[in-house]
């Protein structure tokens, strides 16, 4: 067996389980209301299911690993009108890939060589794969705290000069999971001045990109800042998905773009991992980033919820609206993680605890104290579990 599976730490909703698990059991009486994952669950959009519905014959093919040109150049289209950037070449800097997890999971295999090992920093917290990938290609993780004077964004320069130099990757997230932080063009500045100096590769996890709250600010992307800032697409990578924006999480798809050379080793490494897209869901991928009435839409609902669960959470939590994501990144008093125990036990709701999406760095859990809460669910469900939450936590101030 490979010895660094030793090295995984439980994944956030394992322990979310076993914390449950000991809380007892949630009323009876109460319909359960699950805000722990963020698993969207808006119908998905007709083009998709129609390109589907349409495209079954693809079943008989066995499909390319570079995957469908006609895909890659739907991506590129999409990519220079979502960005104002100029197209990227759908041949040499795009590539399908089987959903952004898979994606960035693969990348750090390709960049990270085991026998050298280096750093690759990330944010905290995180999205786990950036740890597990990390530990499984042989690197050693460097969290760098969120900083809520900041946003919650990192602070790149208190990252000491000696991991730097050790750096092989950096991991972004912005639109961030889970605070729905933005990075701004002068923290892409200073991150590439500081990929120059030291050679180390970013990718930027831009999952969340098309959710967003304000119709006119839609969230800067790596590509975008890099092109804003005179500079190519050297030593980057952006990853991005439909899984959020199309609202079709199950069809598995997304793709990677940027510097060239990173795509050729990225494609070489695929071509032996055996992943390539099915020219069914090739189809229902160019359909979906070919339209944006069902993205528009789909941000509608989005803002609908933060409005009305917002009114009836701010009385009682310290919570604000995210600039992306469909998350709140609730402070609560005392230990999350027994908050959210008493709160499934005594209302049904179940949250996640910011401390399972962290790790302690720097003498702190940075997620300890506050709860992601995914209002993914319809509007009528998440408002009911905005009630409950609030009078819990009025009820336990209270007590």
């Amino acid at each position: 067996m490979n010895s660094r599976l030793d090295l995984l730490h439980p994944y956030p909703f394992q322990k979310l389980r076993a914390l449950l698990g000991s809380a007892g059991s949630a009323p009876h009486n109460l319909a359960p209301i699950n805000m722990s994952i963020g698993e969207p669950r808006h119908a998905a959009p007709d083009c998709v299911l129609n390109a589907l519905r349409d495209n079954l014959q693809g079943l008989s093919v066995y499909p390319a690993t570079q995957g469908d040109a006609a895909l890659r150049e739907a991506i590129a289209q999409w990519l220079a009108l979502r960005y104002g950037i100029p197209a990227p070449d759908a041949d040499t800097q795009v590539l399908p890939v089987l959903g952004s997890r898979e994606a960035l999971f693969a990348f750090a295999q390709v960049v990270l060589d085991p026998a050298r090992g280096g750093k690759v920093v990330c944010p905290n917290p995180f999205y786990q794969i950036y740890e597990g990938a990390t530990l499984l290609a042989g690197g050693e993780p460097y969290y760098v705290n969120a900083d809520p004077a900041r946003n919650f964004g990192c602070d790149w320069l208190a990252v000491p000069e000696a991991i730097w130099r050790d750096t092989r990757l950096v991991f972004v997230c912005s639109p961030g999971n889970p605070a729905g932080n933005v990075m701004s063009l002068d923290d892409w500045r200073l991150l590439f001045e500081l990929s120059e100096r030291h050679g180390f590769v970013i990718a930027s996890d831009e999952c969340y990109s098309e959710i967003y709250l304000d119709e006119a600010a839609p969230p800067l992307g790596a590509l975008q800042a890099a092109h804003e800032l005179g500079r190519d697409y050297a030593r980057l990578m952006v990853f991005s998905s439909l899984s959020k924006r199309s609202n079709v999480p199950g069809l598995r798809s997304g793709f990677v773009a940027g510097d060239a050379s990173l795509v050729a080793p990225f494609l070489r490494y695929r071509t032996y991992h055996g992943s390539a897209m099915s020219a069914v869901v090739s189809a229902a991928s160019i359909a979906a980033w070919s339209d944006e009435a069902h993205v528009r839409d789909n941000r509608r609902q989005y803002r609908e919820k933060f409005d009305a669960v917002l009114p009836l959470l701010q009385p009682v939590l310290d919570v604000q609206a995210p600039q992306a994501s469909f998350y709140l990144w609730a402070r609560v008093p005392g230990s999350d993680a027994e908050f959210a125990a008493r709160l499934y036990a005594a209302t049904g709701v179940t949250v996640l605890p910011g401390s399972f999406l962290a790790r302690e760095a720097g003498g702190i859990n940075p997620g300890q104290g506050r709860l992601r809460l995914a209002l993914v669910a319809e509007a009528q469900q998440c408002r009911q579990a905005a009630q409950r939450i609030a009078h819990y936590a009025a009820t336990a101030a209270a007590s």
